[in-house]
């Protein structure tokens, strides 16, 4: 394990597989790199040609966190990874982490392009949108201690699962992981903002953004969750749009690591 220092002094743990271009893989809610080995099994595949950077975001595994929270901070993180690669990164971002390499890129920092993996967005009535005040509960729910409740409001309002289906998992190994990471669920609903509102994306946002974008999405996905990777393609004029044969909300390293080679040396 390696670690960077961001701006306001926060840790971020990293691990690098290879050497090379530098490509820098970014988790969604709830996941790092204890529970979610596909992007250090990306790595090793793609360790011929790539320093592929996978790390802990703020608050979860072994990085660490300080308040106050915001988006700003996190592409801090992300530009103190760049820094220790040395040279422009392609970012890769699965679900709501697609959004935070959006923001990154939004904010100029030296991103060479842009892979996204089923952003959460929802701008049509394909699914019931967030609560408004989603991240409200969150906070709420944190403040009281209740971490058990925010990472059900998010398996649910966000996710999408019914409540029968979270009872379950709270009776599996996996649930623990996630309820103590619960506090940066909030964190991951800041950076969706309004993405999930039912409203048509915000044309400022990522009006910055004119490098090369990759839109993913698995053709055996969520309808909502198509539905949202064609939207944001639709809405950024240098964005491709690919579905990935046979995969949902998640892919098997061995179909992704081919794709994001493929994208590199269009670059």
């Amino acid at each position: 394990m390696s670690t960077v220092t961001s701006t306001d002094g926060t840790t971020i743990a990293f691990d690098a597989y290879g050497e090379g271009r530098p490509l820098i893989l970014i988790d969604g809610a709830t996941a790092h790199r204890a529970v979610n080995p596909a992007n250090a099994q990306v790595g090793q595949l793609l360790s011929d040609e790539f320093r592929t950077y996978v790390y802990d975001r703020r608050g979860r595994g072994q990085s660490t966190d300080t308040a106050p929270y915001a988006i700003e901070r996190e592409i801090e993180d992300i530009a103190a990874l760049i820094e220790d690669a040395g040279q422009p990164a392609i970012l890769f971002g699965w679900s709501s982490g697609a959004l935070l390499a959006l923001d990154a890129a939004a904010a100029g920092l030296p991103i060479a392009g842009l892979v996204l993996f089923e952003p959460p967005v929802v701008v049509d009535d394909v699914r019931p949108p967030l609560p408004s005040d989603y991240v409200e509960q969150l906070d709420a729910f944190v403040a009281e201690g209740r971490r058990d409740k925010a990472a059900e409001l998010f398996m649910t309002a966000a996710a999408g699962l019914p409540a029968e289906a979270v009872a379950g998992m709270k009776q599996s190994p996996y649930w623990a992981p996630v309820e103590e990471i619960a506090h940066t669920i909030a964190y991951d609903g800041r950076i969706m903002g309004t993405t999930m509102s039912g409203k048509p994306l915000p044309d400022d946002r990522w009006s910055a953004v004119k490098l090369p974008v990759l839109v993913l999405h698995g053709d055996k996905t969520w309808p909502a969750l198509s539905s949202g990777a064609q939207a944001v393609a639709a809405h950024l004029p240098t964005a491709t749009l690919d579905a990935i044969p046979g995969e949902n909300h998640s892919t098997d390293p061995s179909t992704l690591a081919p794709v994001l080679r493929t994208f590199a040396h269009s670059l």
